[in-house]
């Protein structure tokens, strides 16, 4: 019998140790992530259970009528345990949404985690998805090395770029520490000089979640002459190197240093991942392509995937009566 229950404290240490059975996860669904900013967020995490076997879990927050994947959170939707078979995906949904309407809750906004995280095909909740006629309201884009593959060269003013940095007086380092000269040399004045904006991470925060997943995000910065000019945060996951902040001061990227930096973060750093993931490269809710960074990006060798946000009317259960 399947059974959804509400999050809670209690179930903290099974929530953590589902993470590992599950087959679209990331580090950032640890309860120790998820949870540095508890205060801002009323959170609605769902666990569902089969015979009191933790099957699938939804991180996620209310608000008023709307369950909404974390919104604290780059990405999330329904994580399923390893080896579950569609039809039973198919239940735990309709389970979900009928729990969902019980309580009052009337739609459900998923962000699916990109497909590149999925350590098994996980394609199930993409039919669910069309079967109960959920609308996509966004679509971002990000930019992929598939490492896997044959590498596509990168275009020629990267390589030249590269070669300028290279004949510099650079060096690159990587640690805790570098979070600090990063975050209010380089990251904040950039973000709020070009876009009136601070990064999501405050320097307190990012070096509190440093400290507790020392293997899952690194600090990686390039000095010119012993000047910081360009950095790069990155969230490591079982097969995903993602760069999170990137960041360069005019001189770092007029020297090539920000492209040296990331030659040796894709060559050398993180070249034994499946795939190497630039970020999104459009803005306004996935309707705007910020052309220059898609050249960037794309001038590395990296191309296009696609990251999906559903919303779902919850009455539309009844679409998963017959299948």
């Amino acid at each position: 019998m399947i059974e959804v229950r509400r999050y809670s404290s209690d179930y903290f240490n099974e929530w953590n140790n589902f993470l590992n059975k599950a087959k679209n996860s990331s580090f950032l669904f640890d309860r120790n992530f998820m949870d540095y900013h508890s205060d801002r967020f009323i959170d609605y995490s769902l666990m569902i259970f089969d015979n009191n076997q933790m099957v699938a879990i939804i991180p996620a927050n209310i608000n008023e009528y709307q369950l909404i994947s974390h919104q604290g959170l780059s990405y999330g939707g329904i994580i399923l345990l390893d080896n579950l078979k569609f039809a039973k995906v198919i239940f735990i949904v309709k389970e979900v949404l009928i729990y969902l309407k019980n309580n009052q809750i009337k739609t459900f906004f998923l962000k699916f985690i990109p497909r590149v995280y999925h350590t098994r095909p996980c394609d199930e909740l993409d039919w669910v998805i069309f079967k109960v006629k959920a609308k996509t309201y966004r679509r971002d884009t990000a930019l992929v090395i598939d490492n896997r593959s044959f590498q596509i060269p990168y275009q020629e003013r990267r390589k030249r770029s590269i070669k300028k940095g290279a004949q510099q007086n650079i060096l690159i380092k990587e640690g805790i520490e570098e979070l600090e000269p990063y975050w209010n040399t380089v990251l904040v004045p950039n973000l709020y000089a070009k876009h009136g904006l601070l990064p999501v991470h405050s320097l307190a925060e990012i070096e509190m979640l440093t400290s507790r997943f020392p293997d899952n995000i690194k600090q990686h910065n390039i000095y010119l002459d012993n000047v910081i000019v360009a950095g790069c945060t990155m969230f490591i996951n079982k097969q995903v190197a993602h760069a999170q902040y990137i960041s360069g001061t005019d001189i770092g990227k007029d020297s090539g240093c920000l492209d040296l930096l990331f030659d040796h973060l894709i060559k050398n750093e993180y070249s034994q991942y499946n795939y190497f993931d630039f970020g999104i490269c459009n803005e306004n809710g996935g309707h705007f392509i910020n052309k220059g960074l898609l050249d960037w990006k794309e001038g590395f060798g990296a191309r296009t995937i696609a990251h999906d946000f559903y919303e779902v009317d919850v009455n539309n259960v009844i679409l998963l009566d017959n299948f």
